[in-house]
């Protein structure tokens, strides 16, 4: 099944949007080996496929901008010319200029990982939604850390209801959908299998 189009005009190209994988954000992150690892492939098929990758980074009155807890985890290193959002809300077009960067880049079409997953991805994937993106949330490409005692569930389960309930999310002209790591192909246009 093939996504469907984004209702955003002449804007045919796809992007890798890495959300806040920043030393702080993910020290305790569930999985955090596994899904830095399934950035980096992701990451690496789009740099060889030439699809755009677009770096978000968090700061906030915990989060300083400059300091160690706020640089992109050393897994991981953006290439020169890859764009870098700074942003202080959790949905990334909040008072940013992804949306400018994403329409200089032909990019209507977003493929999503990252963390925190119930923070900063699930806002950033309703804000892509709303403002007329196709959204695609990597199943295994997203984390977050504990927050059992603040009454959350545990983060497998975070990870899981957040999966199910994007992976039929639909809005006039544009839907969300999620797919694993391995069935993703910047090549041509992201279909589900």
């Amino acid at each position: 099944m093939h996504l469907s189009m984004t209702t955003l005009a002449n804007r045919p190209n796809t992007a890798l949007v890495v959300i806040d994988l920043q030393n702080e954000v993910v020290a305790n992150a569930y999985r955090r080996h596994q899904v830095l690892d399934s950035v980096r492939i992701l990451i690496e098929k789009a740099r060889s496929a030439r699809a755009p990758v677009v770096w978000v980074r968090h700061a906030d009155q915990e989060l300083h901008a400059g300091s160690e807890a706020w640089q992109i985890v050393s897994e991981l290193v953006p290439a020169r010319g890859e764009a870098i959002i700074e942003k202080s809300y959790r949905d990334a077009f909040e008072g940013t200029d992804l949306e400018q960067v994403l329409a200089a880049l032909g990019v209507g079409k977003l493929i999503v990982a990252g963390a925190q997953t119930d923070m900063c991805i699930r806002s950033t994937l309703h804000g892509a939604l709303v403002r007329g993106y196709d959204a695609t949330l990597v199943g295994d490409a997203h984390t977050t850390e504990d927050m059992t005692q603040r009454g959350a569930p545990p983060p497998a389960a975070v990870i899981r209801h957040t999966n199910l309930y994007w992976s039929n999310q639909k809005a006039p002209g544009r839907s969300g959908a999620v797919i694993e790591t391995k069935d993703i192909d910047f090549t041509r246009s992201v279909s589900q299998t």
